[in-house]
């Protein structure tokens, strides 16, 4: 599922609640203000713990280096298309000819004009909602192993292996589905429909259908029933940090959040929903049975999507909402992540869809505890290899040790055991304004979590044309340096992706202090937790190509220090 917004920290009165497995919580992160776009400072000069992005646009220019174009995709629920900052970045298959509902370039998928949609029917419908990997593989195995007595050193090879996938399963759906079925869920929809009964309220005191918590926030409520319904709302706002979203968004993805508490809550009971393939109609069995799904790349949920790809590429310096991380980039958007979890072989197949057609970077910000069909994923991950292609994955928003608890997909090739060579895994950062270096949803791992990146109170666009707002999460890491991937790659076009790996991971600045395990009160080094124990650095990064390049000396002089100035999307607060 994708890494963010899937889940609300929820109070209505006597009620509070932390996010569900894989979606981002805010224990411990305090309420305080950051700037936006404050991932993008730099400490020295700025007073925030960001990548210092403007630093290194300041030392490419110095060496007088000209940026060449990279394709990166987004692999994700799906993207604005008519956002004013996204728009001029969209990547366009120049070999196809839009809407004449021919397969132009002969690639199999027509009319792919900006990407593809794996989650899609010919006949235009989409995927929204989805099961849980977790309820399928439990029920596909349930009638083999149920109330079976096995004697497990009889088995080997696969069959060993799918039989320990069973009894993980086993636990998670019959311990889950008791969890989420008793009091929680209770109180869950309680909550949910308490805050549509202010929503309704507010509306009618606003005299406007559509406001922000920013607007609630100032809003001098009259009357008992108001002030209770702002208190309330308000509450909600700010305990998920998304006060610039709108009430309809943020009770849009309060609703889709219980709507999956509650299939999960039965799928104890029952097999899931073939969601999937009432729409698609594919053999979803058989990898080669890749043609299918449609063009529809925003799709109706394309939240996530348009937030992740405003991070990387937003259009810089266009006067508009914010600036993305890269300046020459365009943004290819492959939608295969539903509300649920997302299809080993639509992931396989988006990764090899990116690959064939020029992208350079992938970043994935989703996640799952079960991969039936890894080895799928694992065959584009080497293909990507070979074809010289970065992945960028989020590391997940369970406050977990990856290096033992299962989280898919990732580097580990299940074949041999070997890792990936171009592949990158990304933890969540902040900054003490935020509540601390590292964020307490993030997932660490000493061997599976390669860097950490600005992953807290991130402000991006968001769908609605010139809409704008903050999201948190794994999610947002990633694309941080898939961003600051496609910028190296821009300015030193000859670099490979196992180089830039390279570069993104030794440029990491590690904290001079120790840092919290996130999901705990012990502090630790940040390289307890992670590969590198760094955060990364795009100045340093952009150096360090540099160096490897032969653009410059091994000693580079910081750029000349600047006349502060505020981040661009702080000028135009009125963009909620």
């Amino acid at each position: 599922m994708t890494q963010v917004l899937k889940s609300f920290v929820v109070a209505v009165g006597f009620l509070s609640t932390s996010m569900i497995a894989g979606a981002q919580t805010n224990k411990g992160i305090k309420s305080t203000d950051v700037p936006h776009g404050w991932h993008m400072l730099d400490k020295a000069k700025d007073g925030y713990n960001g990548i210092s992005i403007n630093e290194a646009y300041a030392f490419v220019k110095s060496k007088n280096l000209k940026s060449n174009p990279v394709i990166v995709a987004v692999i994700d629920s799906g993207i604005d298309t008519l956002h004013e900052d996204l728009r001029p970045v969209l990547w366009t298959n120049e070999k196809e000819s839009p809407g004449n509902g021919k397969d132009d370039d002969g690639n199999g998928y027509v009319d792919d004009v900006h990407g593809w949609n794996f989650i899609g029917g010919k006949d235009g419908s989409n995927v929204k909602q989805d099961s849980y990997e977790g309820a399928r593989v439990y029920h596909t195995l349930k009638a083999k192993y149920a109330g079976v007595t096995l004697d497990t050193t009889e088995l080997q090879g696969d069959s060993l292996e799918e039989y320990k996938t069973w009894l993980k399963a086993k636990s998670k759906i019959e311990g889950e589905g008791q969890e989420s079925g008793g009091l929680d869920l209770v109180m869950l929809k309680r909550a949910l429909t308490s805050a549509k009964k202010s929503d309704s309220i507010l509306r009618k005191a606003l005299n406007k259908d559509t406001f922000t918590g920013n607007d609630l926030d100032t809003f001098q409520a009259e009357g008992v029933a108001e002030k209770a319904a702002k208190g309330g709302l308000i509450y909600l706002f700010r305990a998920n940090q998304m006060m610039e979203t709108t009430n309809i968004d943020f009770l849009q993805g309060f609703s889709d959040f219980v709507s999956g508490e509650e299939r999960k809550a039965e799928s104890k009971e029952r097999a899931p929903r073939n969601y999937r393939q009432e729409i698609v109609g594919d053999n979803e069995a058989d990898i080669n049975d890749r043609f299918y799904g449609n063009n529809d790349i925003m799709a109706g949920t394309p939240f996530h999507g348009t937030h992740v790809s405003g991070i990387i590429a937003a259009a810089r310096d266009n006067n508009k909402g914010i600036d993305g991380i890269a300046d020459n980039v365009k943004i290819m958007m492959i939608r295969a992540v539903p509300d649920g979890d997302e299809h080993d072989k639509d992931i396989a197949l988006a990764i090899r869809y990116a690959v064939d057609n020029g992208a350079k970077v992938v970043n994935m910000s989703f996640g799952k505890d079960f991969s039936p069909e890894k080895k799928w994923v694992d065959e584009a991950v080497k293909y990507a290899e070979s074809k010289n292609v970065l992945l960028v994955h989020a590391a997940g928003n369970d406050s977990k040790n990856i290096d033992v608890a299962d989280n898919f997909p990732n580097a580990t090739i299940k074949a041999d055991s070997s890792k990936a060579s171009n592949w990158i895994t990304v933890g969540a950062s902040g900054d003490p304004a935020a509540g601390g270096i590292t964020a307490p949803f993030s997932n660490f791992g000493k061997e599976q979590v390669d860097v950490f990146a600005p992953g807290v109170k991130i402000y991006s666009t968001i769908p609605g044309k010139t809409t704008y707002g903050n999201a948190q999460g794994t999610s947002m890491a990633s694309p941080v340096v898939a961003g600051t991937a496609a910028f190296l790659l821009e300015y030193f076009p000859t670099l490979k992706a196992t180089d830039v790996k390279a570069i993104i991971e030794k440029s990491a600045q590690a904290p001079a202090d120790s840092v919290r395990k996130p999901g705990t009160d012990e502090w630790v080094k940040l390289g307890e937790i992670s590969k590198t124990g760094g955060v990364i650095n795009a100045y340093e990064a952009a150096k360090l190509a540099a160096e490897m390049t032969g653009n410059v000396s091994t000693t580079p002089e910081k750029p000349t220090k600047k006349k502060k100035r505020a981040p661009k999307s702080t000028l135009d607060n009125k963009r909620n």
